[in-house]
């Protein structure tokens, strides 16, 4: 048996710097830096000798490093909490899409819901000399010091979906009550009256105004809400079957659940199916997120659209517009985003059945 043939590994050469054109024409790296940028105190053949020694060993300008030099660069940093399931991902795609037609580059940081990490992600984004920084706020995040750092040294300051409870600030936000209110009223329009809604750290705005939108609603249609059916949790999948297996030993059995995230409606799901209870014939469930997963449960979901990629975009453009005039006073903005609820097999009882599947925001 013939032995296989060594395959020959030729090592990468290391890139041509700027110290190496100089070295090799014998001049100084500032003389090379001039005629590369076409200064006008560099004669004409100096520049010509440069460009053309630079074509030859194929050099590749350092933008990054001579942007941070200069104390500035096209980048754009980001905090989410995490990377996963389908919201922050969607945000982040549309953040990158929106900035790169803008001509910057985007830095990702995880805060993992820990206000810690988020405090040191913002941290690496300053050492970064990013040109300007968008949140999304971690759970447990109750003090906004560390944000205050990023307004002295004048970087536009961008919140997203989770905003500060405190004060006006630039953010780029869902309608979340009009989300919830619609939500919450698609399943009074099915005949259900004892809803019971899943909320999240009643600090976090976003879960203040989804439960604010699903009173509202209960009020709107005459109903006194029944504080034995709002439950407070992190909203994850097993608190959500957690509170619904709460809820099933209540002595009024409930008919609907309307959770301020996806997450939190599956678990409740899987309580049910578990439990041999019928959705959405006995128990009605509506979420929202719209996470992926919505649609390949069995009955699928019925779920509000947060508008993920037009958020991301809008975000950037309030950066650049906020980067544009950096001396305006200061006038904090919010722009809102109006959703969408996506109506699948979760929460059809029937009475309103023949409607359209997609509802626009009341």
């Amino acid at each position: 048996m013939s032995s296989a043939k060594k395959k020959s590994i030729h090592p990468i050469p290391p890139a041509v710097s700027m110290a190496d054109l100089a070295r090799e024409l014998g001049v100084s790296m500032t003389t090379v830096s001039r005629a590369l940028s076409d200064h006008h105190s560099i004669g004409a053949a100096t520049k010509e000798r440069v460009r053309q020694l630079a074509q030859k060993l194929n050099y590749q300008p350092n933008h990054l490093a001579a942007a941070l030099r200069k104390g500035q660069s096209r980048l754009l940093g980001v905090v989410v909490p995490y990377i996963e399931g389908k919201f922050f991902p969607s945000v982040i795609q549309g953040i990158e899409q929106a900035a790169s037609k803008a001509g910057f580059s985007v830095i990702v940081c995880q805060s993992h819901e820990e206000v810690l990490l988020e405090r040191r992600n913002v941290e690496t984004l300053l050492s970064a000399q990013v040109a300007g920084v968008l949140v999304s706020l971690a759970r447990n995040t109750l003090d906004y010091q560390h944000f205050d750092k990023v307004r002295s040294r004048g970087i536009p300051l961008v919140f997203f979906d989770r905003t500060p409870a405190a004060g006006p600030v630039n953010a780029v936000v869902l309608n979340d009550h009009a989300g919830a209110f619609q939500a919450t009223s698609h399943l009074l329009a099915q005949g259900c009256r004892r809803i019971a809604h899943l909320t999240g750290p009643p600090h976090l705005t976003i879960y203040q105004h989804r439960r604010q939108g699903y009173l509202d609603a209960l009020a709107a249609y005459g109903i006194a809400p029944d504080e034995a059916l709002l439950l407070t949790s992190d909203m994850s999948t097993e608190a959500g079957a957690q509170a619904t297996r709460q809820l099933l030993t209540l002595a009024t059995p409930i008919d609907a659940v309307f959770a301020a995230g996806d997450s939190a409606i599956l678990g409740a799901l899987q309580v049910l199916k578990a439990q041999r209870i019928r959705v959405p014939q006995a128990v009605a469930l509506a979420g929202f997120s719209n996470e992926l997963f919505t649609t390949i449960t069995e009955p699928q979901l019925t779920s509000v659209d947060q508008r993920c990629e037009a958020m991301g975009a809008a975000a950037v453009r309030l950066f650049l517009e906020l980067a544009a005039a950096p001396h305006a006073p200061l006038a904090p903005r919010q722009v809102v985003l109006e959703p969408e609820l996506f109506v699948r097999e979760s929460s059809q009882r029937g009475q309103d059945a023949e409607g359209p599947a997609r509802l626009a925001s009341i």
